[in-house]
């Protein structure tokens, strides 16, 4: 009779050899395996290197880019703009502030002025805004002899009341500055804006300055109200352009919202890189282009022109 002593010895021979069978195959196959990884690691070091040289020759020759917009700027823009003023409308908290002083010391360069810089507050778009500001701009408090449109829409009011007073037509009379302060303050008291210069007055031209994309179910909303200020000021003015980042670019932004609009798009021009130099330059030729009746879309977005065109040099 076989001893149990024998059979529990057995056992644990048969688990000892399968246990030391696994180790030296395991062993055998992981040094192949190894080997891979450690050459996929090896080339993925080098691509990473490589991709790292390249991205900081990339940024070189874009600083190289940036710096020698920035030195031809003066001249591109010549005297496009000369004895023209400009209001600068920003629209949220979004836009760069050297974006803003950038612009501003263009279009003097470009023989303009900035007439003044208003931001407009989230209530100016917010729906639940819109009553309070009816009842503002159909009140009794504002400047005499502004003709309202027949209409019951907020949005479409607001934007009447700001375009006369912060626009004027060539050869036209301009609102007193007292006047336009006068509506400014009426709308800050409703946080729907803030003048951000000491002194506003009429322009010319208005840049609207923007940056992002609105969020929510009542971004459609909010777009529409700021479409309504960019179309009465370009019809009390002699034209707007709206710069932005690429972000406002997008079906939300206000960029977007204007260039897939056939008719907005046909008469006010958009630049979607506008912290940068180019699109410093196209917002201030865009100016120019307006003044001239043509319209169009800049920057590095689908279907844009880089520039708008040069001005011919004044002999």
């Amino acid at each position: 009779m076989i001893d149990f002593r024998y059979h529990l010895v057995s056992l644990i021979a048969v688990f000892l050899a399968v246990a030391l069978g696994i180790v030296i195959g395991t062993t055998q196959l992981n040094e192949p395996i190894l080997a891979d990884i450690k050459s996929q690691v090896t080339s993925l070091e080098q691509d990473k290197r490589g991709l790292e040289d390249q991205t900081q020759a990339l940024q070189a020759q874009l600083n190289t880019s940036d710096a020698f917009e920035t030195a031809v700027a003066p001249a591109l823009v010549g005297h496009s703009l000369a004895n023209k003023k400009v209001l600068l409308v920003i629209t949220n908290e979004d836009v760069p502030t050297d974006t803003v002083d950038g612009l501003s010391a263009l279009i003097e360069q470009a023989g303009g002025a900035v007439s003044g810089t208003v931001r407009l507050q989230p209530g100016y778009t917010d729906p639940a805004n819109a009553s309070s500001l009816q009842s503002y701009v159909t009140g009794s408090g504002l400047p005499t002899g502004l003709k309202l449109p027949e209409t019951d829409d907020a949005g479409q009011l607001v934007s009447s009341v700001l375009a006369q007073v912060l626009m004027v037509k060539p050869g036209a009379p301009a609102r007193d500055t007292s006047q336009i302060s006068s509506v400014l303050a009426g709308l800050n008291a409703l946080d729907a804006l803030t003048a951000e210069s000491s002194s506003v007055a009429a322009a010319d031209f208005a840049v609207v300055l923007t940056a992002g994309a609105f969020q929510g179910n009542d971004a459609a909303d909010r777009n529409g109200t700021l479409t309504d200020l960019l179309t009465a000021m370009d019809a009390a003015g002699s034209g707007v352009v709206v710069a932005g980042d690429a972000d406002s670019a997008g079906d939300n932004g206000l960029i977007g919202t204007v260039r897939n609009d056939p008719k907005l798009s046909a008469a006010i021009s958009t630049v979607d890189n506008v912290a940068s130099s180019a699109g410093q330059i196209s917002t201030v030729l865009g100016l120019a282009a307006e003044s001239g009746g043509t319209s169009g879309k800049y920057g590095t977005g689908q279907d844009t022109q880089p520039v708008p065109p040069v001005p011919a040099a004044t002999p």
